[in-house]
Order: C-alpha cells, then sequence, then structure tokens
C-alpha cells in the first residue's frame, strides 16, 4: 500500500498501524481462504458450538501465516525496514498465536461466522487513515473519531458502529485482500470477541497483538466507563452492552491495551501476576526471572539490580587502587635496585681507583729505594773513576731490571696525541681563528665500544661506567677549573669520544622586522670555533637571545641577511639538528619524571642509535656527575603543584638535557640565570669538559663572576640594537678598551664595567674615551668591516640624549612618525601573518640531514614514548582517580534522576549521558597535549619524533577509552536499567570516548589551556540539541553530521531494539519521528570511531604546523 505524500511526521505512528494491520488482515484472509478450501468449503454455519471443529479450524487458520514473508509484500517490506530488521521473528513475536489459539477457538465457539466480521484491506486503511487524523488534530480520545464512512454514516449507524463491537458481512464470500471497497457489514451485530479490537466507526475486528490485553469490558457503574478501556455507552440504547478493546495505536493514545508491569499476558485473553523472584515490564508475554542479586516482589516491574552496581563498582575501584599502588611500589623497587647497583658499581670503582694510587705510589717508593741503595754501593765498593765507569755500565744494564730514578730519565719521550698538539696550538696562537678538524680517540673508542658491548648485566654496565668515570675524576684533580693551561695535562690520558667540528661563520648578518624596518642584529660578523666556549653579553635589549635564533634559523617573522657558514659551506643550520642542542631559556622539564629519567630519555632518543648500552649510561652517568646532580638523581624534578628539586638543580637538569646527546654544538640561552656561584661553577666546569671533546659552546651570560669570566675563551660583547662591540679571546678585550680609552677600575668585574658603560649608566674616567655610542663603529673600522652610511652619518652628529639607537635610520625615523594609525595597524597585520606563515613554512621544509647521526627509529621512539607517558600517567593516578570519581557521581545522578521511560525509549538519560561523557572525558583528554606542548616543541626542534610522540599519547589514553564508559556505566546502567544490555551501552560508549578524545586533542593542541576547556564544555551541548532538532530544517540537517546524534541514535536503537510485540507501532513510530534507522546502528558506531581517527589525523597535522618556537 503507498503511502499519501501529503502525511507529515505526526503521521508516523499511524502509518506503520496501517502496515502492520494491513500484513495481518491479508494473513488472516489467507488462512481463512485456505482453511475453506481443504474443508471443501464448508459453511460457516456447519460449525458447531459445541464441537471441536473450532479448535482444529483455528489451529488450521494459523498454521498458514507462521512465516511472514509469505504475507508482506515487497512495498510494505520496503516501508518498514527502517524499524523491522528481521520480519520473521517480529511476526512471530506480534502475531505468532499457533501456540496458543484459544481466544480464537472461543470467538469461533461464540460467534460462528467470526472469520466473515474480520476487517478487510480496505478497512484496514480506512482505519489508519483515522488515526492519522485524530493525529494531527492531537485528539488523545480512545481511538479518535473515524470519518463517515459506507457502513457508519448518517443514515446508517448500526450497533458495531460503537466502540468493541462488530458485525458480520452475512453469508457469502469476502474479499480481504481488496484495499479499494469496503464491504457491506451490517449483520448481526454483536461485541468484539476477546483477544480482538474493534475500532468505533467500523464494523469489523483486528486481532490484538501479542503483549496487548484484550478482554471483553466491564460497565464501571460509578462513571460509566466500560473498564479496563475508556469508551463510554451510547446513550439511549439500553440493550447495548460493554464490548472488546477498540484501538492499536502508540503507547500514549492506546495504553490501556498493554499489558501492564507487574503482569505478563500469555495470550492477549490472560493476564497473570508476576511471582516473587521475577519481574514484568509493560507488554510481557512472559516473566522473567531476576538475577541472583537482584531483589524482585510480587508483580515488580523491573528489577532491582543496584547490588550489581556496588559490586561493579567496588571492583573497579578495588583494581583502580592495586594499580595505582603496586605501580608506585614497583618503580620504587626498580629505582632502589638500580640505586643499590650503582651504590656498588661506585664503591667498587672507587676501591679500584684508590688500589691503583696506592699502588703507584709503592712502585715509586721502591723505585727510589732501589736507585739509593744502588748509588751507596757504588760509592763504597768503587773508585771515583770506575763508579762512573760502572754506573755507566749498571745504567745499560739495568734499564730490563729496575725502573728508572725519576721522569728526566726516560730514554724515550712520550708522545703528545692529536688533542694535545690541537690545545696547545690554540693557547700558543689564540688571535689565530682558523678552523681545526678534531680527529681523537678514533682507537680508544673502537676498544671501548668492543669492550661496552661484552657488557649486558645493569651491574656489569654500571661498573664500566663508574670506572670510566673515577678515572676522568682522577685525572681532573690534577687541573685547574679546566682551563687550557690545565687540560694540556691530562689530554693524553683522558679517552676523549670524537665528535664530528661544527664551525660557525656569520658575516655581516643583520635581522630586520618585516613590515617595520626595525633591526634587532645589524652587522654581525665573527665565528664559533669547536673546542671553545664562547659568552654572549650585553645591556638589555641587545639582541643576544636573537642573535641565537638567528643562527638556529628560527627567526620567524623577521628578514635575515648575511651569511651563515657552517664548516665552510653555506648550508643550513637544520641540516645537523641532530648533533646540536639548544638550551632555552626557562627551563622546559618534565616535572613529573625524576632526573635520571629525563637525562635517559633523551639520551636514548637523541644518541647514536647503535650505540652500546653501557656507553650510553657512561654518558648520562658522566652528566650526572659533572652537574652535581647524584644526590637528587632519583627525585622528582617538581610542578606547579608538587614540589621536587631546587631551582639550581632544575636549571642543571635543564641543560643535561642536551649535554647527555653528545653535541657538536651547544647553545645555551643565559644557562647561569638563577643560579648561585658554587653552582655556576660547576655547570661551567661541566662545559669545559664538553669542550675538551671538540664541542662548540656558545651561552648568553649575564653579568659572570670573574671567576667564571676567565673559564670562557671567546667573549662576544653586543650593544643595544644589536651592534657588535668586542668579538674576540677575553684574555685580549681589557687591551682593546683600554686603547679606547675605556680601563677597568681595580676591583671591578670586568664585564659588570663594561655592560655598564654601555647601558650609558656609568662613564669613563678617561675625558678622551670614546663615548659608548661609537663603540660598534669603532669595532667595524678596527677589523675593516664594511659600515652602513647611516652609521657613518650619526657618528658625525651630536648623540641624541636618551641613549637611543642608532639601528634605524633618521629618514626611517621620520616616516614612523608621519605613519598613521591605520598604516600602523596594516603593518602589524602584515606582520603578524608573516611570522605565522614563516612557522608553518619552517615546520614544513625539510632539509638534508649532514648529521651523519642514526638515531633510533620513530617505531623505537615509539616506544620510549609509551615508557614515559606511562610512567607519567602512572604517577598522575590521583588526578585519574578523581576523574573517575566525577564519572561514577555523574552515573548515579544521571541513573536515578533519567529514568527509563518505555514511550520514549530511554532517550532522556541517554541524551543526558552523551553530554555527561563527552564533556567529561574531553576535559580529562585535554591535558595529554595542553601540559605538554613546551616540551613537545623542544624535543621537536631537536629531532625527536613527532608521530611517535603523538602515537605514544594516544596508545596510553586509550586505556581511558576502554576503562571510563565501564566506570561511568556500573552506576548509570543498574541505576537507570534500561531494557538493553549493558554490553551494547559499552560499545556505544567506548565509541564516543575514543571520538570526543580525538576532537579534544585538536582543542589541546589548537587552543590555550583557557580557551580549549571552554570549548570543552561548549560543543557537547551545542551539538546535542542540535542533533536532537526535529523537522526538515537547515538545524535538523546539520545535526545528521553531528557525533552527537550518531551517539544518541546507537543509544536508542540498542533500546528500541528489546521492544517488539504490542510495542511494534510505538518503535517505529518514534524510530521514525528522529529519523533513525535499525539497520545504521553499526554505521553509527563506525561514524564514531571514524571521526575519532580523522580528528585525530587533523590533531596530528595541528601539531606538526603550528608550532610556536
Amino acid at each position: 500500500m503507498p503511502l499519501s505524500p501529503n502525511l507529515n511526521k505526526n503521521d508516523n505512528l499511524t502509518i506503520m498501524a496501517i502496515n502492520l494491520l494491513l500484513t495481518l488482515t491479508l494473513a488472516l484472509s489467507f488462512g481463512a481462504t485456505s482453511v475453506a478450501a481443504a474443508a471443501g468449503e464448508v459453511p460457516t454455519g456447519a460449525v458447531d458450538s459445541g464441537s471441536a471443529a473450532s479448535s482444529i479450524l483455528a489451529k488450521s487458520v494459523f498454521k498458514t501465516f507462521v512465516n511472514a514473508s509469505t504475507f508482506v509484500t515487497p512495498e510494505i517490506k520496503k516501508h518498514l525496514e527502517f524499524c523491522v530488521s528481521d520480519m520473521d521473528a517480529e511476526w512471530d513475536a506480534a502475531f505468532n498465536f499457533s501456540k496458543n489459539t484459544d481466544f480464537l477457538s472461543a470467538c469461533l465457539n461464540k460467534n460462528r461466522d467470526a472469520m466473515q466480521r474480520l476487517c478487510t484491506a480496505a478497512e484496514v486503511v480506512f482505519y489508519g487513515a483515522g488515526l492519522v487524523e485524530s493525529s494531527e488534530s492531537g485528539s488523545t480520545k480512545s481511538g479518535g473519531f473515524l470519518k463517515l464512512n459506507k457502513n457508519c454514516n448518517l443514515s446508517s449507524w448500526p450497533a458495531g458502529c460503537e466502540p468493541g463491537w462488530a458485525c458480520s458481512v452475512g453469508e457469502g464470500k469476502v474479499n480481504f485482500k481488496d484495499a479499494k471497497e469496503m464491504p457491506l457489514r451490517v449483520n448481526d451485530c454483536k461485541p468484539c470477541c476477546e483477544g480482538f479490537f474493534c475500532p468505533q466507526g467500523l464494523t469489523c475486528m483486528i486481532p490484538c497483538p501479542l503483549g496487548s490485553y484484550c478482554p471483553l469490558a466491564v460497565l464501571n457503574n460509578s462513571t460509566g466507563v466500560c473498564d479496563p478501556y475508556t469508551y463510554q455507552l451510547p446513550p439511549g440504547q439500553s440493550n447495548h452492552t460493554c464490548g472488546g478493546a477498540d484501538i492499536w495505536a502508540d503507547f500514549q493514545r492506546g495504553k490501556q491495551i498493554f499489558c501492564t508491569g507487574g503482569s505478563y499476558c500469555p495470550t492477549t485473553t490472560q493476564k497473570l501476576p508476576c511471582s516473587k523472584g521475577h519481574f514484568c515490564r509493560t507488554g510481557s508475554t512472559s516473566q522473567i526471572s531476576c538475577y541472583q542479586l537482584a531483589t524482585c516482589d510480587e508483580q515488580a516491574e523491573n528489577q532491582n539490580i543496584t547490588a550489581y552496581g556496588i559490586i561493579f563498582f567496588g571492583g573497579i575501584t578495588l583494581v583502580l587502587m592495586i594499580i595505582y599502588n603496586c605501580s608506585g611500589q614497583v618503580l620504587s623497587t626498580r629505582e632502589k635496585r638500580q640505586a643499590k647497583s650503582r651504590e656498588a658499581a661506585a664503591r667498587s670503582a672507587k676501591e679500584t681507583v684508590q688500589a691503583r694510587e696506592k699502588w703507584k705510589s709503592a712502585k715509586e717508593v721502591a723505585r727510589r729505594g732501589a736507585s739509593e741503595l744502588q748509588s751507596q754501593l757504588s760509592r763504597t765498593f768503587s773508585r771515583k773513576k770506575s763508579v762512573s765507569v760502572n754506573a755507566g755500565k749498571d745504567s745499560k744494564s739495568g734499564d730490563h731490571k729496575l725502573p728508572p730514578s725519576g721522569p728526566d730519565s726516560k730514554g724515550k719521550k712520550k708522545r703528545e696525541s692529536n688533542l694535545t698538539k690541537m690545545m696547545r696550538d690554540i693557547e700558543e696562537n689564540s688571535d689565530n681563528e682558523d678552523g681545526f678538524n678534531v680527529e681523537i680517540g678514533d682507537k680508544n673508542l673502537k676498544k671501548n665500544a668492543a669492550k661496552a658491548k661484552q657488557l649486558h648485566t645493569r651491574s656489569q654496565i654500571f661498573k664500566y661506567a663508574y670506572g670510566q668515570i673515577e678515572k676522568e675524576k682522577a685525572l681532573q684533580e690534577q687541573t685547574n677549573n679546566l682551563t687550557f693551561s690545565g687540560v694540556i695535562s691530562i689530554a693524553s690520558d683522558m679517552e676523549i669520544t670524537a665528535r664530528p667540528p661544527i664551525e660557525v661563520f656569520f658575516q655581516d648578518l643583520t635581522l630586520t622586522l618585516r613590515g617595520k624596518n626595525k633591526h634587532l642584529l645589524r652587522c654581525v660578523t665573527g665565528k664559533l670555533v669547536p673546542g671553545h666556549v664562547s659568552a654572549v653579553m650585553g645591556p638589555s635589549g641587545a639582541g643576544k637571545t636573537t642573535f641565537l635564533s638567528a643562527l638556529t634559523g628560527k627567526a620567524a617573522g623577521c628578514t635575515i641577511t648575511g651569511n651563515i657558514l657552517i664548516n665552510g659551506k653555506d648550508e643550513p643550520m637544520r641540516s645537523y639538528k641532530k648533533i646540536i642542542g639548544y638550551v632555552p631559556q626557562d627551563d622546559i622539564v618534565h616535572g613529573n619524571l625524576t632526573v635520571e629519567e629525563n637525562l635517559w630519555f633523551s639520551a636514548r632518543c637523541r644518541l647514536q642509535a647503535d650505540l652500546p648500552k653501557p656507553e650510553k649510561v657512561l654518558v648520562v652517568e658522566r652528566v650526572i656527575e659533572s652537574l652535581g646532580l647524584q644526590p637528587v638523581r632519583d627525585s622528582l624534578v617538581g610542578t606547579v603543584e608538587q614540589r621536587g628539586i631546587s631551582g639550581g638543580q632544575r636549571k642543571r637538569v635543564n641543560v643535561g638535557l642536551e649535554m647527555v646527546m653528545e653535541p657538536s654544538l651547544l647553545i645555551l640561552d643565559e644557562p647561569t640565570s638563577g643560579l648561585d656561584s658554587s653552582s655556576s661553577l660547576l655547570l661551567l666546569r661541566a662545559l669545559r669538559r664538553e669542550a675538551l671533546e671538540g664541542v662548540n659552546i656558545c651561552m648568553v651570560v649575564h653579568q659572570p663572576s670573574y671567576t667564571l669570566y676567565k673559564m670562557f675563551d671567546d667573549l662576544i660583547l653586543l650593544a643595544k640594537g644589536g651592534l657588535t662591540v668586542y668579538h674576540g679571546p677575553v684574555k685580549k678585550v681589557e687591551e682593546y678598551f683600554t686603547g679606547l680609552g675605556i680601563q677597568v677600575p681595580d676591583r671591578v668585574n670586568p664585564p659588570d664595567y663594561f655592560i655598564d658603560i654601555l647601558e650609558g649608566i656609568v662613564k669613563p674616567t678617561n675625558p678622551t674615551a670614546v663615548n659608548y655610542k661609537e663603540l660598534p663603529l669603532r669595532w667595524m673600522l678596527h677589523n675593516g668591516y664594511p659600515v652602513p652610511p647611516d652609521m657613518l652619518d650619526s657618528a658625525g652628529m651630536s648623540p641624541a640624549p636618551g641613549g637611543d639607537s642608532v639601528s634605524a635610520s633618521p629618514s626611517a625615523n621620520k616616516l614612523d612618525l608621519d605613519t598613521s594609525f591605520f598604516r600602523d595597524l596594516i603593518q602589524d597585520f602584515k606582520f603578524s601573518i608573516g611570522q605565522k606563515s614563516d612557522k608553518i613554512l619552517h615546520n614544513f621544509t625539510k632539509s638534508v640531514d649532514l648529521s651523519e647521526r642514526e638515531t633510533p627509529s620513530v617505531l623505537l621512539q615509539y616506544k620510549y614514548f609509551v615508557g614515559r607517558v606511562g610512567k607519567q600517567r602512572l604517577r598522575e593516578a590521583r588526578i585519574q582517580a578523581v576523574d573517575y570519581l566525577i564519572l561514577l557521581l555523574a552515573g548515579i545522578c544521571l541513573g536515578t534522576l533519567a529514568k527509563v521511560s518505555d514511550e520514549t525509549f530511554g532517550s532522556t538519560g541517554y541524551l543526558y549521558t552523551v553530554i555527561a561523557v563527552s564533556l567529561l572525558s574531553k576535559i580529562a583528554a585535554l591535558r595529554s597535549f595542553s601540559l605538554d606542548k613546551l616540551h613537545y616543541w623542544r624535543e621537536s626542534a631537536s629531532g625527536i619524533s613527532s608521530l611517535a610522540y603523538f602515537m605514544a599519547k594516544d596508545t596510553i589514553d586509550n586505556f581511558n577509552t576502554f576503562v571510563k564508559p565501564a566506570v561511568y556505566l556500573s552506576m548509570f546502567y543498574f541505576f537507570n536499567n534500561p531494557r538493553s544490555t549493558v554490553y551494547d551501552n559499552y560499545f556505544v560508549l567506548v565509541c564516543l570516548v575514543y571520538c570526543v578524545t580525538g576532537i579534544a586533542y585538536i582543542l589541546a593542541i589548537y587552543f590555550e589551556p583557557g580557551p580549549a576547556q571552554l570549548w570543552s564544555v561548549l560543543l557537547p551541548v551545542v551539538l546535542t540539541l542540535i542533533a536532537n532538532q526535529d523537522g526538515n530544517t537547515f538545524t535538523s540537517k546539520l545535526g545528521d553530521f553531528c557525533y552527537t546524534k550518531w551517539a544518541l541514535e546507537a543509544f536508542l536503537l540498542t533500546n528500541a531494539n528489546r521492544y517488539s510485540g504490542v510495542w511494534l507501532i510505538q518503535r517505529c513510530g518514534a524510530l521514525r519521528q528522529k529519523g533513525y534507522n535499525l539497520k545504521h546502528y553499526y554505521p553509527c558506531l563506525g561514524y564514531l570511531v571514524a571521526a575519532g581517527l580523522v580528528s585525530r589525523f587533523f590533531a596530528y597535522f595541528i601539531l606538526i604546523t603550528f608550532q610556536k618556537k
């Protein structure tokens, strides 16, 4: 039967009734026809009321339409496929009366022409149209009022037209399949049979579906209503009695025929109370046994399964407590074992070194004793002449028996190593700016590598590492602050690891803000030499940090001119990022990891992939020892909420993160800021040790002490505006400034005095001294560098008051004064756009790797990241516990307040669930990336894989993807108790949490923490409201693309699929009104998972694109 195109969404329930009732009528008509044919066209009068023929006939009728596919036309099946997934199963649940046909037998016994009273297809269509009209008018009256028709009109209104009554067609055949012409049915009107319903305005019967209760009505004298229905007797007809049921529709209008809760109806004419230990929901055909721990009283409509929720909650809590306590215990036990191994190894290494020193002392004493004894014997038993001859012979013959009398008696001078020659050449020719190649320790490196590969156990590895460290410490104790004069004496004895050298030469380096004609650096020329520790100093605003950014190519939004050569070649600095360490000014260290864990992770991800583990351990242990971090190595660095190590120790850890990767070029931005003199001295000694291996070190320093100042090799002194005042050896800086008439007074720290001069705070005592504004010009002229014309012009002018920078030309300043506000706004906008484009271009520009270092693969780095993030999550167990507690409270509140409504299939509770779970999961997922942005930017800039970082974060967060739905359902499901299973709800929640977690990644990465939290709260609420819109509007169409719509549909389908039988019209109408389809359950889950994957892809794209430097 085609549906009318004029029907709107209010007609959905009745449209379904038309299709279902038409199917039933066709089935009954086919059954009646088949039975009549089999009986040889037995007349209806042959069925005697007291014979068994009525029972046999009833069973024969219903056996003929057990399979619904026999009667359902393709058109009807097409219209019902959205709410009926298995037509045969739904048919059996609603209309398969073959198991018990007593109600039909009783009807045949009471009315021999019962088959002649059944509705035809035309009458069913008419009834459905009447339901449509009553739905449009909003009438809640029982069945509404049907239009006048052939049998019930103004001129003819038989008793069968009243609700609960039906009439017979009379003798003759009835074409039940005729959907156009309604038969004349006005004969022998009687009350409707039990198990059937007879609508008002029709004179025929329709069987009630299973799950309904359709007895004969009884007149209530006090109300005048035929109970249990809502219709009244017609006035003026004293012989008219109450009939049977009068309607089957949705739950709101046909509630009276639904088998009430607390009872079950095996047939449509039998209603039994639920016994104790069982429960019966509305529309039940049998009672359901309660769970073992559930409580069910007599006539219970639902079982109380709160006990299972409590048990489930206790189990989850117990598991989480075990994980929390055991994880901390495992980590602490592991750290204790490692500490014991380290202590034993350190003790063994110290004892070995002490024994070696004692043995050397004993050998020296023995040598001296043998020499003295030999001299005494020679003087006693020999003459003076023979003494000299015999002494010569003894010296020749004793070469292989006795040690030499002293170091001067060695026959052959010890050969100097390459490093010794290099360091001596630098010390003697400090003015030479030529580069050099570091080729040292290759044999020792191979020997040590082969030796290290044979070590496997933790104890052996630590013994090897501490043995090397103690040997180095013994040699370093003989030097003084590791200056050049000290390192030469130990360079030939220490086993130095070869590192590829990086020499940086920069010429006429100028940095200008785009669109503003403002110089941040100007005409900076010089070089950074391997093996040197160069200090960059200057007053505030001199461009010290900008100078480091320009060298590393990270100055976004600026125009860089000049040349930067790496080892004499014009190559980008990014090509060497795997062997370049950059220590930022801020202490970007993971606070929820220990000192050793921070250093060890950096070493594993950034050192050579094929470097043996003992060598990696040696590198980390050497850095810990040199930076004085041994006492706090197992202490957490600490965060704002949790107290950790001191600020100075944190600063040293910040430097150690770059030292453990054994860089060839180490750039540090104010590493000594915030450190006391002893910590600064300790740090600089460690850097001197790095320089000993040929590392090129450049660091920004603010007013170092005199001791630290003397430990630097080179000094780069910048004035305001990024102009060079001096660049050369530290020991010649005072000589240079003395030539300019600027002499450092006694007992004054030279760097402090020079910075005060450049600030204009202190004026030189010599009246002939050069003005501090002319110092950059004098340096350029002194070295023969080209001088910009504007600087020459300004030198001939009187100095401007206030010490303004001369970095911009007078014409540019005049232009700036005449610039309008609107033009400034346009320039600022262009500058901002250019800066962002530079950042994006910088992130996507790939350069050839020239570092010749193979770091671990992405898969191996992913393994390291998973271990690190896992430790961080275990140490954040309290925060996770708070998240779970909030979810539990939300589940209790929503499960208690939003009770399941049979009319809406629990849509209200699911609506709140989608909002609550989305909101709480998003806010918790924001912590994955919001708090680690700075750490990621630092690690990705050093060459660590961004993909490994993102995948590891997501992998650990997937633990919450599976746990949080179980935590929420442990309370919501057992307090709300919907008809769907807990597993169905769990699968939907898992997909929902996975989806919203990916969306939270985008918000966390793109926005700052504050706006990200606001969006996380706003999005679930707004999208859920959009997804819940009805009607054919733009908003409702937009809701089809919202993840909340997919989650709501999946939830509702899991619950609605449990409603069958008498609920069929209600289910089909509700699904059609929402626009849902039973076949969309798995696609909805697929959409949620796909949305989670796509959002993760976009989150990763944003992560690698919109980085801040």
